[in-house]
């Protein structure tokens, strides 16, 4: 294979909000410069969404690369390297990867709805990275499209130049001839020195049954060659490299990959925890004097228990938690015990999104039953004799009398809602003890940004906010700093005894809400005993809350037909002593239905 000059190689991804048409405008793309045949293609919607989850919910959660070859108008050959990213928040770690191995960006926007929260977030991201960015406008061919308002709204709202926007439909593919001469003629090639010391950066690693650890990278100086040994800078190992290639998408090998390229290297590594992502890769022998900035580790957010339903498959669990680490390095997870649910993992996560993620596959491709406590996130605690904690359980927190102050994360919220469902959205940040920091108009629609305390986001806030607004409205948040807070610990009793699953840190005005949908909640769920069940909500010594589930009561007076009543009242006392004996000793068998439905409770 003839080696392209770096001049003609282009290193893009395409950035945009959910369901714009990313990966179909990437199939497109794919297919026009022969990446794949029609046959390969065909009954194939998003050839680079691999994952079956990624099919069924129609979203992007690994960022993929494709390389492929192009002959432009101008007769040269050319080499795209294109990373087709995720658009939802929570996976915005992928994208920000993605974005520092290119030089520019497609800016996809749907002709038909505009620009929305995450096309703002993913652009921005790009910009921070210097990138080239080519607006792409997706779905022209709809009849509610409206591509001049569009392109001025993209001029208003992020303020780049959309006056030669491309016009496409991804769908049907008018226009993408036009989209592959945009990439030639205005995207910037990579810059590189081919006889440097090799410097490169490592983009994503996952983890293959065949190869062992496969690593995806960008080379920015010097050339990798098979056989070479290289070292991670990061984590001072050593390899001897064993392939070198790219995917288009399929697997192709080559003898070395040259400055400016993207592709991959297997070198027996065993342990995805030694390719950390961000790492810089150089030569062993002769290494570079300093790193490549790298990114920021993904920090989670979101943390929750995640159990087995029944308990011998706790060991199938660790296994799988093992083998989705190795394809996922934001997830995290270490072992906890809770007296209800028995052994398990409290595992880190991105987002909610990324938590149904996780269960999903958990469950389909290791067939694990799994319970999930409530969702809760990390607060700072300061205790009277001046240490300081971080806390993400809620069974893990310190005797109030020792805790000076509590401090909570907050988040900044982006939503953008057509004007009439604008009310109920305020509404709803309201009630979530948000404050209003700005309001603008997008063409007609509302552009809203919000302080939000990110405990009250993780709950549902996000099913929430689709479901007043018709799933029009879109939302997009980052983290911005601790506050203090009012939070008090909420335990839920049954029959005297905490349910330490179903405890969490609430805000003091919010408590009694919760506390009381909860009990009304598990009363429906929990069966009738022979004994009655008392179910409390309670803060420290004080009960906000309580219900209780009647008992079931057996017809003792059954066989005594007419006679004297003594005999049916004695009858009725040794029950009555019988039942109080069994309350103070009896077992509440708690169904599994009873802990989801009681963490899906919204007060």
């Amino acid at each position: 294979m003839t080696t392209v000059p770096i001049s003609n190689i282009r290193n893009f991804s395409i950035v945009a909000h959910i369901d714009h048409g990313k990966s179909t405008l990437a199939d497109r793309l794919i297919q026009m410069t022969g990446g794949l045949t029609d046959r390969e293609m065909a009954g194939k919607e998003q050839v680079l969404d691999s994952m079956d989850i990624e099919r069924e919910r129609g979203i992007t959660i690994k960022a993929q690369t494709v390389r492929l070859n192009y002959k432009a108008k101008d007769g040269k050959d050319y080499i795209f390297n294109l990373m087709d990213t995720p658009g939802h928040v929570d996976f915005a770690y992928e994208v920000s990867r993605s974005l520092a191995a290119c030089e520019g960006s497609l800016l996809v926007v749907d002709a038909s709805q505009g620009v929305e929260a995450q096309t703002l977030a993913n652009v921005y991201q790009a910009l921070d990275n210097n990138h080239e960015i080519v607006p792409v406008l997706n779905k022209v061919d709809l009849p509610a499209a409206e591509p001049e308002k569009v392109k001025q709204q993209i001029e208003d709202v992020i303020g780049i130049d959309a006056s030669d926007a491309v016009m496409i439909s991804a769908k049907t593919g008018q226009g993408v001839g036009d989209v592959l001469e945009a990439i030639v003629t205005r995207l910037p090639p990579p810059k590189g020195d081919r006889d440097a010391t090799l410097k490169a950066l490592l983009v994503d690693s996952w983890y293959d049954v065949y190869l062992g650890v496969v690593v995806l990278v960008r080379i920015v100086d010097g050339t990798m060659k098979k056989g070479a040994r290289i070292r991670m800078m990061g984590t001072n190992a050593a390899y001897d490299v064993e392939r070198v290639g790219f995917f288009t998408p399929k697997m192709e090998q080559v003898e070395e990959l040259g400055p400016g390229e993207i592709g991959f290297i297997t070198a027996a590594i065993k342990e995805v925890a030694d390719t950390r992502v961000g790492d810089t890769i150089t030569d062993d022998r002769k290494p570079v004097s300093e790193m490549l900035p790298g990114f920021k580790p993904a920090i989670p957010v979101v943390f929750c228990g995640l159990f087995p339903a029944d308990a011998n498959d706790f060991e199938t669990l660790r296994a799988a938690m093992g083998k989705l680490r190795l394809n996922d390095a934001s997830f995290s997870y270490e072992m906890e015990t809770s007296a209800a649910l028995g052994f398990g993992f409290r595992c880190g996560f991105l987002g909610l999104l990324h938590l149904e993620i996780i269960q999903e596959r958990l469950s389909r491709e290791f067939d694990l039953n799994l319970i999930a406590t409530a969702p809760s996130v990390i607060y700072k605690m300061r205790l009277t004799d001046g240490t300081e904690l971080s806390i993400h359980n809620p069974v893990d927190m310190p005797d109030v009398v020792k805790i000076a102050e509590i401090e909570e994360p907050w988040i900044e919220a982006t939503i953008l809602t057509p004007d009439e469902y604008l009310g109920s959205v305020l509404k709803l940040c309201q009630d979530r003890r948000g404050a209003q920091k700005e309001l603008t108009y997008v063409g007609s629609r509302a552009m809203v940004k919000y302080d939000l305390p990110l405990n009250e986001v993780v709950f549902d806030f996000y099913d929430r906010l689709k479901s007043v607004s018709k799933g029009y409205a879109s939302f997009d948040y980052h983290l911005t700093d601790y506050k203090p807070a009012d939070l008090v610990k909420m335990q839920i009793l049954v029959n005297g005894e905490p349910v330490d699953a179903l405890s969490m840190l609430v805000h003091r005005t919010r408590a009694e809400g919760r506390g009381r949908a909860m009990v009304e909640k598990m009363k429906e769920l929990i069966p009738p005993h022979m004994f009655q069940i008392p179910i409390q909500a309670a803060i420290g010594g004080k009960v906000i809350a309580r219900e209780t589930v009647r008992a079931l009561r057996k017809d003792v007076t059954a066989k005594c037909y007419g006679g004297d009543i003594t005999r049916k009242r004695k009858l009725l006392e040794k029950q009555k002593e019988g039942k109080k004996k069994m309350r103070q000793f009896g077992k509440v068998d708690i169904p599994q239905e009873a802990f989801i439905a009681a963490l899906k409770v919204d007060s």
